[in-house]
């Protein structure tokens, strides 16, 4: 197989695996969110597809109380839940690494102690397409609170592609608002 090939299929199996936690939730009636890297994916090819960036993993955000469903529906569709150094998560299969894997983040709480807000709530999401997405208010928020390196990329894909902009800060909590000016008045730092 070739390189180009290998690009390919790296691609097209995050894509698949999104799909089939979707299609898993989406049976079983349980409500969910895609977020993180495919969540901003999502909103950045509402407006630009050529500016969508490439993500390894895919990241859902549900109700602690419905994890028991998830686990049901998520087997049911071949994955394997996992709970590894304190991160819950479904492995896309028995042998699949954790990079091979979606990753939860429970909906209400703090991913870290030290984060300035919990999660969003499920609701805070809209249809986009087959899948549900968190809605960009709450995806910006969710992107500034863990403000990592990869946060900050996602954060200024969606300022470039216009939407995100200097009107957002004074929609977010200050200290939100603060950490999203830093990223306008230097898109490159």
């Amino acid at each position: 197989m070739s390189v180009l090939e290998r690009m390919v299929r790296a691609v097209e199996k995050v894509r698949q695996r999104l799909h089939r936690a979707a299609t898993a939730l989406e049976q079983a009636h349980v409500p969910y969110a895609i977020v993180g890297g495919n969540a901003v994916a999502a909103w950045v090819a509402s407006v630009d597809e050529t500016a969508v960036r490439n993500t390894q993993d895919v990241g859902l955000l549900l109700r602690r109380s419905d994890l028991e469903a998830a686990k049901a529906a998520m087997t049911d569709h071949g994955f394997v839940f996992r709970h590894v150094a304190s991160i819950d998560m479904f492995l896309d299969g028995p042998d699949a690494k954790a990079r091979d894997s979606v990753h939860i983040v429970f909906a209400g709480e703090k991913v870290r102690p030290d984060y300035l807000q919990p999660s969003p709530a499920v609701e805070e999401s809209e249809r986009m397409g087959s899948i549900t997405v968190l809605n960009l208010l709450a995806l910006v928020g969710m992107k500034l609170t863990s403000f990592r390196d990869k946060d900050r990329t996602h954060l200024r894909d969606l300022i470039e592609v216009g939407l995100v902009d200097s009107s957002w800060p004074a929609r977010l909590p200050a200290e939100l608002g603060d950490r999203l000016q830093t990223i306008l008045d230097d898109p490159d730092g």
